[in-house]
Order: structure tokens, then C-alpha cells, then sequence
């Protein structure tokens, strides 16, 4: 319904709402292409692949997700962290799953029956219906008076991040022999990682101390970046300061240097271009959808080439293409076929866990020498399992839920997931429209979140700890819940 505004002298104005202006023309398009026409093109190609229960389901599943995809663009309000869900759900579990059906190719092996594949099939689809249910409960509770004053930023500890940043990402680059290393590939990068830090190394990288100096070398520097955009985009005044425009300069030349795509994985290079976006345009909801819309079109397109990155020049193969749905059967979309196979393994006599890997996530910080019986990233937990040492093995949050806790425990997980997603998502509209304070702090906590979710969501879980515990650490640095007028960003 249209609104109505009294202006001056009594004029009576009717607004019409934006979500009817922007969303009508594209609606009937987006959800014919992403409900109807992308999943019947790929069932409907030739390949090897078996048409039955499993194919059916996961054609359910990326129907449910399409459609929820879609409510995500669609929506009135903007919905960060359900849309980061909806579009990881919608690829890795959906439309890339159904793509190695038709085609009759797993891009990791899957040892176990195609019964356990269909499980795992089944239980994406409860988990995804609970996430709703979790978001529908967010809805319907209303979301009340602040009960304390916002999280801000402190202008003094942002400098200190500032410098922070600017160390540990310089530290690294020294360490590793200069900015050139960066720009080879990840693979080089990592025997640089190894060499620096002594530890071993395979294709993707080192072990805790090769990770602890990369987190330490890339967060801090992206957070205080995030900030000082933050700082500029709302406040005149800032603009006008050298200082702050030639350590946001200076930031800017680092992270493309530490943060660049080539030698970083692509799900963090992800997670940098949205906080990044959504930092620069905090309330546009043009932008929001654009950003959905084009990140379904970039995943599909572009992000499976992006490999080539992943080695050294002369190990570099090119994707050979027979069918248009090859990108999707790579190893960048292994995310059912290792919840196929983690199903095989706890049915093979190692059952639940019973939060033994959740809490190892938990307490990544905590060294192997002072915990002996510290569980095992569940990735390498089931790869060891199947007989392969890789390093690049996927653990989506489905598995890593259902293994520690079964059907009810990822149920209730992805419950209190929705719930907390669509919790923030509301807090954050609500304090970037109402609160355009530069210090702001959620402002720029969401994006990065909602970025970092396809990490979290694509596992496994103890890998995913380390960044976020360093950025913690940052977050903690700088926020404030008592600003006074000489601390505030102006």
C-alpha cells in the first residue's frame, strides 16, 4: 500500500514504496531464470547421471533455494547475511550438485551408496527449512528499545589499528621476501609461508604458525581499511583530513597487495569485495540486489577458472570443457559430496561426535601439546578416512552440525542460525538508516560477516576459526560502548 505523508501546509503526498518501483520489473525475470529456467537447463543436459530419488531431490532443493535466493533480491528490506546464505545455498548445494548428477561426475570421490548421497541430499534440504523456520521466529518478535548505547568506534584505538594493520601486514611481506610473491600463486605462496615459519607446507599452505602469521597479516589491515572507509563515506570532515585520506590510501595499496585475488583463496577475496561494497554503499538496496544478482552470475562464470591462481605458472592446467556444466563439477563444488562421505563415515562405526568438533573449533587457539586429544579439522578427519592427504577437502556447516549433533541438532543449529541471521540483518537496516554515525560499528561488522559466511558455510569450521578469531581481537580493540565527544569519529 502506498503511504501518506502530511507535508507543509497541510499537503497530503503519497509516497510510493521503493520495493514496488524496483521489484515488479525485475521480479518475473529473476524468478523464471533462477527458479525455472537455470535448474531445468542443467537436468535437461546429456550426461551419464542416474534420474532417481537423488536427482529429484536435489531439483527440490535448488528450487527452495531459488526461490528463497529470490525473496532475498526481491525484499523491501536488505538482508545480508540470509542473502550470503540463500546465494551460497542456492550454488554449492543446489544447482552444482544437480549439474555432477546429470553429468555423472563427483569432483571429490564418493565411497559410500548412493543412499548416503541421498541423505546427505535430504538433510540439506531439513537444514534449509530450518534456517527459514529460525528467520520466520526473528520476524515475528519484535525487535525493541536499545538497552544500551550502540557499539561505536573509538577514534584513539582506530589509530592503533591503523598501525596495527600497517605492521602485521608489512611483517608479512618482509618475511615472505617482498610484495612479488603475491602476485605468483597461492601454491608459491604457501612454500614462502612454510619457509618463513618452518613449517610444512602442501599446495594450500602451512599449518598453525603459517596461519597465524597470514591472519594476523591480512585482517587487521582489512578491518582498519573497512573503518577508515566507514569514516570517509559518512563524514565531510574526514574527507578533508590528510591524515585520514593517506592511511586509507596507504591501506588501500596494502590490501592489494596482502588481500589481492591471485594468492588468496577465493572465498576470502569474496569476503573482501563484499564488506568492501556494502561498506562504500551501506543503504542502497539497488546495490544490495545488484550484489546478489551478479554474484550468482560471477559464481558460475568466472569463479571456477579462478583456479588457475591455486599453482605455479607451470603447473597450470587449463579447464577443458566438454559441457557447458563442467565448472560445476570441480572441486570448488564438493560440498555434498563430502557430506556424502562424512554420512559413510560416522555409518562406518565412527557415529556422532557429540560437539567434540564443535568445541575443537572453538578452541583453535589452544595448542596440540597442551590438548593431545584435540579433535582434528573435520575435513582432513574424513579425507584421512577415505585415504587422501589433500588439503583443499571441504566441510560444509550441514556436516559439521550433523556430525556432532545428528538430524535434530543440525535442525535446531540451523534454527538458531536463521534466527540470528535475520536478528542482525534487521539491526543492521535499522542502524544504518537510524545511526549514520560515522563510528558506527555494526556497519561494517555485518558486511564483513555476511562475506565471510561462504567461508563458514563451505567448512569446515576449525579452518574458518582463525581469521575470526584475530578479528575479534581487532573489533575489541577499537569499540567502545561509552563514546565521549573527544573519542567519536566526526
Amino acid at each position: 500500500m502506498p503511504g501518506v505523508r502530511v507535508g507543509g501546509g497541510g499537503r497530503v503526498a503519497i509516497e510510493v514504496p521503493r520495493r514496488a518501483v524496483l521489484s515488479r520489473p525485475l521480479s518475473v525475470p529473476l524468478i523464471a531464470t533462477v527458479v525455472g529456467a537455470l535448474p531445468l537447463a542443467v537436468a535437461a543436459q546429456q550426461g551419464s547421471g542416474l534420474r532417481d530419488a537423488t536427482f529429484w531431490l536435489q531439483l527440490v532443493v535448488a528450487g527452495y533455494a531459488g526461490v528463497r535466493l529470490c525473496a532475498m533480491v526481491l525484499s523491501g528490506r536488505r538482508r545480508l547475511v540470509q542473502g550470503a546464505f540463500w546465494l551460497f545455498g542456492y550454488l554449492a548445494m543446489g544447482i552444482a550438485p544437480l549439474a555432477q548428477s546429470v553429468l555423472g561426475r563427483d569432483p571429490t570421490p564418493v565411497l559410500g551408496p548412493r543412499e548416503d548421497t541421498q541423505l546427505a541430499t535430504a538433510l540439506v534440504l531439513c537444514g534449509m527449512i530450518a534456517f527459514d523456520v529460525g528467520a520466520l521466529l526473528a520476524r515475528v518478535r519484535p525487535l525493541g528499545r536499545e538497552r544500551r548505547r550502540p557499539a561505536s568506534v573509538h577514534r584513539g584505538r582506530l589509530w592503533l589499528l591503523v598501525l596495527l594493520g600497517y605492521a602485521a601486514s608489512g611483517l608479512l611481506i618482509v618475511q615472505l621476501g617482498g610484495p612479488a610473491v603475491f602476485f605468483t600463486s597461492r601454491q608459491e605462496l604457501g612454500l614462502s609461508l612454510a619457509e618463513a615459519t618452518g613449517t610444512p607446507v602442501d599446495g594450500e599452505g602451512g599449518e598453525a604458525g603459517s596461519a597465524l602469521l597470514r591472519g594476523f597479516g591480512t585482517v587487521p589491515a582489512l578491518l582498519a581499511l573497512l573503518f577508515l572507509t566507514r569514516w570517509l563515506v559518512t563524514s565531510g570532515e574526514a574527507r578533508r583530513r590528510p591524515a585520514v585520506v593517506l592511511a586509507w590510501a596507504g591501506l588501500l595499496l596494502l590490501n592489494a597487495v596482502v588481500n589481492n585475488p591471485i594468492s588468496n583463496p577465493r572465498y576470502w577475496f569474496l569476503t573482501v569485495l563484499f564488506a568492501l561494497l556494502f561498506t562504500v554503499f551501506p543503504r542502497s538496496p539497488v546495490m544490495y540486489r545488484a550484489a546478489l544478482a551478479l554474484g550468482l552470475v560471477v559464481a558460475l562464470l568466472i569463479f571456477p577458472f579462478t583456479d588457475r591462481f591455486r599453482y605455479a605458472e607451470e603447473e597450470r592446467r587449463p579447464l577443458e570443457t566438454d559441457s557447458v556444466l563442467e565448472p560445476l563439477v570441480i572441486k570448488d563444488y564438493d560440498q555434498l559430496n563430502m557430506f556424502a562421505n562424512t554420512v559413510t563415515f560416522a555409518g562406518d562405526g565412527h557415529g556422532h561426535s557429540y560437539g567434540e568438533q564443535l568445541l575443537g573449533a572453538a578452541l583453535f587457539f589452544v595448542p596440540r601439546g597442551m590438548w593431545a586429544d584435540k579433535p582434528e579439522d573435520t575435513g582432513f578427519l574424513v579425507g584421512g578416512w577415505m585415504g587422501t592427504d589433500s588439503a583443499n577437502l571441504s566441510s560444509p556447516l550441514w556436516a559439521e552440525l550433523w556430525l556432532d549433533f545428528g538430524l535434530l541438532g543440525m535442525s535446531l543449529g540451523f534454527a538458531g542460525i536463521g534466527y540470528l541471521a535475520a536478528r542482525t540483518d534487521r539491526r543492521y537496516v535499522r542502524r544504518t538508516l537510524d545511526d549514520p554515525s560515522p563510528g558506527n560499528v555494526l556497519a561494517v561488522v555485518v558486511p564483513v560477516l555476511a562475506g565471510y559466511g561462504f567461508i563458514l558455510l563451505r567448512g569446515s569450521l576449525l579452518q574458518a576459526s582463525g581469521r575470526i578469531g584475530i578479528a575479534l581481537l581487532c573489533l575489541a580493540l577499537v569499540t567502545t560502548f561509552r563514546p565521549r565527544p573527544h573519542t567519536e569519529l566526526r
